[in-house]
């Protein structure tokens, strides 16, 4: 398992680095302890693509912020990830200081944020006919946006695994060590619990929450994360033009706050809270923090529909004591670049840092641009999306994609298939669901989980008793109450 470089995590960061470097000739790997990729804090954000304006001037999360914002729409078209600038509006109510939103625009456009204003109620309320009464102003900018976290993070995965590069899913890094003229890394497969070990020339650290553990394995320049977690509340379809921007309120020393907005996909998201937490997979939720959403969303936003909530969750965030982002190679550990603290705006910033990370690695490993990059990537096809004609004529020709089989989003089975077989397919109902929204509708899996379970099982093929909800421990399956079908495997009875 000899590598030119190994990728430590397969979140939105690394899978975005892995992309970036997979333009150049070198053998690469992508190391993740999850059961797919987008397991951790890129599946539980605000799916914001942020303008830039909130981050300290000279500080990498306010460049990597705005290069990585800039870069969205031609990356959007490259990889067919569903984004779009919506606008952002950070609001000052009565009883704030006009002062701080005015300082914060001013923050922006010392960042380079273009395009900010700020604006007066009247023409506030003829934007957003829903904000809170106690609103005077707000600070608009309309670079910001709305994305899919999960088809990002994926998009960037499947066209670096395109372009030759391998990921090792389920498997878990236990220990990082210099050897030789690079680095040694032990790892588990936490499924079946085999041992490996890789050797790389370079290793990059995109790890999350666990970013710390491992640039302290090698490095004397300790550093230290702290989770920070966030819960949020996402309300039905019925409820998404509640408003049509990312509504803010004035940032704190924890953050940018709750936020009101639409998805990209058609509800609305209220979050997050920020707590910091000892425990880094504390992704409960909690009734204090859902009822502190309720009471502090309404500040920006009057009469939100609390009542169509359809599911509520919770993601943790990798704060650094810094409070900003830590990027580049150790200087005690040459070879082991980090990508360590990317929290808010890292979603945002993925795409720079990709960009900057993957053009240090290849410097240090002394890497040529292939000549056969492919750079696009097309996403799961929605039948939906089709002219009636054409959409009829995919049925007859796939007759799969007749077959509705999540009714509250009209996910069909052909889409699903499409899931299951494309690179890195998924391999869980929560694989299924992130690439298709089977199961993500007001009934939150409720009918479609045993006909996607089937799909599953004779798609990969898998035995029933092995499909998970997402990973190791989410079995669903422990025995049966009747004979099996003809043809069911059943060989753990």
């Amino acid at each position: 398992m000899v590598y030119d470089a190994a990728i430590i995590g397969a979140g939105v960061t690394g899978s975005a680095i892995a992309r970036e470097l997979s333009r150049y000739q070198a053998k690469i790997c992508v190391i993740e302890r999850g059961e797919d990729v987008c397991c951790g804090t890129s599946k539980a954000n605000s799916a914001i693509i942020h303008a830039g304006f909130d981050a300290a001037p000279g500080s990498l999360k306010a460049a990597l912020n705005v290069r990585g914002n800039a870069m969205m729409d031609a990356l959007a078209a490259e990889l067919d990830i569903p984004f779009r600038r919506n606008g952002s509006l950070v609001v000052c109510t009565k009883d704030q200081d006009r002062g701080d939103l005015e300082r914060l625009a001013e923050k922006g456009k010392k960042n380079g944020v273009p395009g900010l204003a700020i604006i007066e109620r009247d023409e506030l309320t003829a934007m957003e006919p829903n904000i809170s009464d106690d609103v005077t102003c707000a600070l608009y900018a309309p670079t910001g946006g709305i994305v899919c976290p999960f088809h990002m993070t994926m998009a960037f995965a499947e066209n670096a695994f395109t372009n030759g590069v391998a990921f090792f899913l389920n498997t878990r890094v236990d220990s990082v060590a210099a050897e030789g003229d690079g680095y040694r890394l032990e790892t588990v497969h936490t499924d079946t619990g085999t041992p490996e070990a890789f050797t790389a020339r370079v290793v990059i650290n995109a790890a999350g929450v666990y970013a710390d553990t491992f640039n302290n394995m090698v490095s004397s320049r300790k550093i230290h994360i702290t989770a920070r977690k966030g819960e949020y509340c996402l309300l039905d379809k019925t409820a998404g033009g509640h408003v049509s921007h990312t509504v803010f309120q004035l940032p704190s020393k924890m953050g940018k706050g709750v936020l009101v907005t639409p998805t990209i996909h058609g509800n609305l998201l209220v979050g997050p809270t920020a707590v910091d937490v000892g425990d880094r997979e504390a992704v409960n939720t909690t009734q204090e923090g859902l009822d502190m959403l309720t009471a502090t969303s309404a500040l920006s936003v009057k009469n939100i529909p609390m009542r169509q909530v359809i599911t509520s969750f919770a993601g943790l965030r990798a704060h650094e004591d810094s409070d900003d982002f830590i990027i580049g190679e150790c200087e005690d550990a040459k070879g082991f670049i980090n990508a360590a603290g990317i929290e808010s705006p890292g979603l945002s910033s993925a795409p720079a840092i990709g960009e900057m990370v993957a053009k240090r690695a290849a410097e240090l490993l002394g890497l040529e641009k292939k000549t056969n990059f492919t750079a696009t990537r097309r996403g799961i096809l929605n039948p939906a999306t089709l002219s009636p004609a054409d959409r009829n004529r995919l049925i007859r020709e796939h007759p799969e994609y007749g077959t509705v089989i999540c009714r509250c989003e009209m996910v069909t089975e052909g889409e699903i298939i499409d899931a299951i077989r494309r690179p890195l397919g998924a391999r869980s109902l929560d694989g299924v669901k992130r690439r298709t929204r089977a199961g993500m509708g007001r009934c939150q899996a409720g009918f479609c989980t045993p006909r996607t379970m089937e799909i599953l099982e004779r798609e990969v093929p898998m035995s029933m008793f092995d499909i998970t909800k997402g990973g190791v421990g989410g079995e669903l399956i422990t025995g049966v109450n009747k004979y099996p079908q003809k043809g069911r495997s059943h060989e753990k009875l």
